[in-house]
């Protein structure tokens, strides 16, 4: 494996983003071979190199590997779960690489969800300063008056803390309603709860967008590979390097 800039080769195991690397080499906490390595410009292979962060080994990453599923109903977006219900990760089957899910979608939502081993990408997507915006479309049990969808798209007071703004368009016009809700950040249970925060329950709700990435007419339970340029589309709006 060729040589990589330790603070790159820390984000790609999910050590923390770059910039953290970075700092974290700085104040001297990091090591290779014995000695402590302060110079950003210091380059390592993971695979011949002995490289440790305060104190602990770094093993080499795996390729990086970047998945879109469909999750289906009554699934946990979780790699275990202690009261035995289905996971996620059942779904992989034929995945070698240990992937895990970016951020989650409740038991009883759907849709799209990533997964990757990569772990600057996961934190990137998922955090709120990155604008990468989340549509869903969701089933609600009784409309928004106008002046509950100007609240709601202001942001709702949830636990002690105000969410951010929000997108919020009337899909479908009936006695149980669809809306599209588009979100910046990823609380969870966010969606169902502001809609309880106005004395609607929320019946169905289906993640249906990442960014730029559609779920389309992946079937549930299924997944695929991010393509190539779904890939370099995404690298470019988070602003991270290329590998």
């Amino acid at each position: 494996m060729p040589e990589e800039r330790l603070q790159k080769l820390l984000a790609h195991a999910g050590i923390a983003s770059r910039r953290r690397a970075e700092q974290l080499i700085r104040e001297g906490r990091v090591a290779v071979n014995g000695s402590v390595i302060t110079e950003l410009g210091t380059k390592a292979d993971p695979e011949r190199d002995h490289i440790k962060v305060d104190g602990k080994h770094i093993r080499a990453s795996e390729k990086p590997v970047y998945l879109l599923m469909n999750k289906p109903k009554n699934f946990v977006t979780t790699v275990s779960d202690p009261e035995g219900r289905p996971t996620v990760m059942d779904l992989l089957r034929g995945v070698k690489a240990r992937v895990y899910p970016v951020g989650r979608l409740d038991y009883h939502s759907e849709g799209l969800l990533l997964f990757t081993n990569d772990g600057e990408f996961a934190k990137r997507i998922m955090a709120a300063e990155s604008h990468v915006a989340k549509f869903y479309m969701v089933k609600v049990n009784g409309s928004l008056s106008s002046e509950q969808e100007i609240k709601f798209r202001e942001g709702v007071h949830l636990a002690g803390k105000r969410t951010a703004p929000a997108g919020l368009k009337l899909i479908r016009r009936a006695e149980n309603p669809w809306y599209e809700v588009r979100l910046m950040e990823g609380r969870q249970n966010q969606i169902r709860l502001m809609f309880k925060n106005f004395g609607r329950l929320v019946e169905k709700l289906k993640r249906v967008r990442i960014g730029f990435l559609e779920l389309g007419s992946l079937q549930p339970g299924k997944y695929r590979h991010l393509t190539p340029a779904e890939l370099a589309r995404f690298r470019k709006a988070l602003k991270m390097e290329d590998r």
